[in-house]
């Protein structure tokens, strides 16, 4: 999975600092995030599921990573319907996968 600033950009008109915020709010974050969603599947607690997907979602939509965010809708939505853990754990994986890949990335190319 790969990242586009092509969004960001957009928003950011050319100013070098937003881009360099956005990426690092991110960096801070997103991993976080990820970690209380993982958290969240372990307590099998639907809520906090559906809560944590609705926040990693619009900042993958962010960096263009349109995958990613319909694997965080997919959860979110199960989440908010209490669908079975089973089927959320298994989400789950695709969506650590892409992030970390990006995450890693970012850190790269930001020198983060």
């Amino acid at each position: 999975m790969i990242y586009s600033l092509d969004k960001i950009n957009e928003m950011a008109e050319g100013d070098e600092d937003f881009i360099q915020s956005v990426i690092t709010v991110f960096l801070d974050e997103v991993p976080q995030d990820l970690d209380a969603l993982g958290a969240a599947l372990a307590a099998k607690d639907h809520e906090q599921v559906y809560k944590m997907a609705h926040k990693i979602k619009p900042n993958v939509d962010l960096l263009g990573m349109e995958q990613t965010r319909a694997v965080a809708l997919q959860i979110e939505t199960l989440g908010k319907k209490e669908a079975s853990m089973a089927e959320l754990e298994a989400l789950f994986p695709l969506l650590k996968t892409d992030i970390d890949q990006v995450v890693a990335q970012l850190r790269k190319d930001f020198d983060h």
